[in-house]
């Protein structure tokens, strides 16, 4: 059978190379966790003014920036342990592993590559580049899906606005105040609006509270409203919202809703709806809701983030004495088992703590261990609700819709038709969890990355940047993207049986290693150049961005 493939051009790769900068960042992880350094600031560097003479000969050799504690990249064991520092000579880190092992156990520096991030002084227990004047919370998501990544090359715009269609906002809090418009208000009480709005944009680099995916966008706020007409959502699109969020669910099918939904994807606006929390125990992937469930609807799932594997948090249930992990990085339930109850053996996903999944499903985002600000709000942070304990996709849907928000923000100009696209492209592939494999088909592309989706949304606007397409096995799905970049490298990436692919470029297109393109009679591969592309606008960089 004749494969429905069309290649124009075809070009050798060329690589880029990434300028060096001059401090170096690293990581260091303590023996104990009451070992806290103490520091004063001099001249923007960093002296310090403790009582271990062996540590001060060492550190007054060097000049550091930063040296403060922080969660990120730590292990469970190690959360209060590890430091991050920046220092102006490389040789600071092994002076410390070798000399002053009594107090430091092991140490990783930072590519350069990975130092490209921007935090605000808002962003928790993570933070690593200054001071947090906001809440002491922990945002490890925010890492694990490269928000600061994503914060390198724009925080949001004002000009841009993100719907809200979940609850009542707070117009007067410091996260929303200022940036916010009620449309209609919501018949949702609680904190549930509060908590959707900050994970999408809560204000950020305002030394308050936390900072949502686009903190720098505008918000539109109105009431779910009719599930057969969607009238408040398309309200929402036609005042100038690019996305609307949507953390609520209907059981039924609606032909009028559907054109509705045609009608604001046409508008230029992005729906971004929750798949449901209905578990899989209970529906097997049959169960679809709505408004999630239409097309041009990007549906969103549930995944956990935090530990890399189950064995990183084993856990033991009091009635039964049976092990069990929960919060693994990639699998798709909340917890999970052990056959024959050995931790060695092969595991498997409680099926009850696994939210709604079916074919409709487009990407997944972060969902037990969210930071819940209406929680905050209304019952303060000694909640024992203030995280997330459950997997739910109202508090994952912002995510994404923040996220678009912020591809937006970077390429105003961005067709609709290309979102979904470049946010499938760049998430992360679960496929080879031996544990995901019984659902494999309805779980989406995989999990959000906010960091590399933001990423190609510049490199695909940038004349001296390659873009790349990789990492991922695509066998259904529309695929189409347009590039004005040097070019444009599919390497390690499968397009098969169902998949369209059509990539249009002004300047190269690479076919790398490790790349299948054989899609059957009902997909395409059409990669194409056209050298008379002209970019209708130009990236808006954040405008500290060094």
């Amino acid at each position: 059978m004749k494969r429905n493939i069309i290649i124009l051009f075809l070009v050798v790769f060329i690589s880029n190379t990434i300028n060096s900068q001059e401090n170096t960042w690293f990581y260091l992880t303590a023996r104990d966790t009451v070992f806290n350094p103490q520091f004063k600031s001099e001249d923007s560097l960093k002296q310090y003014i403790g009582t271990d003479t062996r540590l001060k000969s060492i550190l007054k050799k060097y000049n550091i920036h930063e040296f403060k504690k922080t969660y990120k990249t730590a292990k469970k064991e190690d959360w209060k342990k590890t430091f991050f520092v920046i220092s102006e000579e490389k040789a600071l880190m092994d002076d410390l592993l070798n000399n002053a092992s009594y107090l430091f156990k092991s140490g990783k520096i930072v590519s350069e590559e990975d130092k490209k991030i921007y935090e605000p002084n808002d962003y928790g227990l993570t933070s690593t580049i200054g001071k947090n004047e906001g809440l002491q919370v922990n945002l490890d998501y925010l890492d694990y899906i490269g928000a600061p990544q994503a914060w390198y090359y724009t925080t949001g715009s004002r000009d841009v606005i993100v719907g809200i269609s979940d609850g009542s906002i707070d117009t007067t809090n410091p996260e929303f105040e200022g940036k916010t418009t009620i449309y209609h208000k919501s018949n949702l009480a609680g904190g549930h609006g509060l908590s959707i709005a900050a994970n999408a944009a809560a204000q950020g680099d305002n030394g308050y509270g936390i900072p949502g995916i686009c903190y720098d966008c505008s918000l539109f706020g109105t009431n779910y409203g009719s599930f057969k007409y969607l009238k408040e959502v398309k309200e929402l699109s036609d005042a100038g919202a690019r996305v609307v969020s949507c953390s609520w669910v209907g059981k039924n099918y609606y032909p009028e809703a559907q054109e509705v939904v045609n009608e604001i994807f046409n508008n230029g606006t992005i729906i971004v709806a929750a798949s449901g929390n209905k578990k899989w125990r209970d529906t097997k992937g049959e169960l679809k809701h709505y408004p999630a469930s239409y097309k041009h609807v990007i549906s969103v799932g549930a995944v956990m983030y935090r530990f890399k594997s189950p064995l990183d948090n084993i856990l033991i249930e009091e009635k039964n004495g049976k092990y069990y992990s929960e919060n693994v990085r990639g699998y798709l339930g909340r917890t999970m088992g052990f056959k024959d109850n050995d931790t060695l053996k092969e595991t498997h996903i409680y099926q009850a703590g696994i939210a709604t999944l079916n074919e409709e499903v487009d990407i997944l985002a972060p969902t037990v261990g969210l930071f819940s600000f209406g929680e905050y709000i209304v019952n303060g942070l000694e909640s024992e609700n203030i995280y997330s304990r459950y997997e739910t996709t109202s508090g994952a849907t912002p995510l994404v819709s923040g996220t678009i928000g912020l591809m937006f923000s970077l390429a105003p100009c961005l067709p609709v038709d290309e979102v979904e696209s470049i946010l499938k492209m760049t998430a992360t592939n679960i496929d080879n969890i031996e544990a995901n494999k019984p659902y494999a088909g309805n779980y989406g592309a995989g999990i959000l990355h906010t960091g590399r989706a933001v990423k190609m949304v510049h490199d695909l606007y940038s004349p001296l940047e390659t873009v790349y397409i990789e990492n991922q096995f695509f066998s259904r799905w529309d695929f189409k993207i347009t590039s004005y970049a040097e070019s444009v490298v599919i390497r390690n990436q499968e397009f098969t049986e169902n998949a369209t692919l059509t990539v249009a470029s002004k300047n190269k297109i690479v076919i790398g290693e490790n790349t299948i393109l054989k899609p059957n009679q009902n997909g395409k591969i059409r990669l194409y150049i056209d050298t008379s592309l002209e970019k209708r606008c130009d990236l808006v960089l954040r405008k500290d961005k060094k």
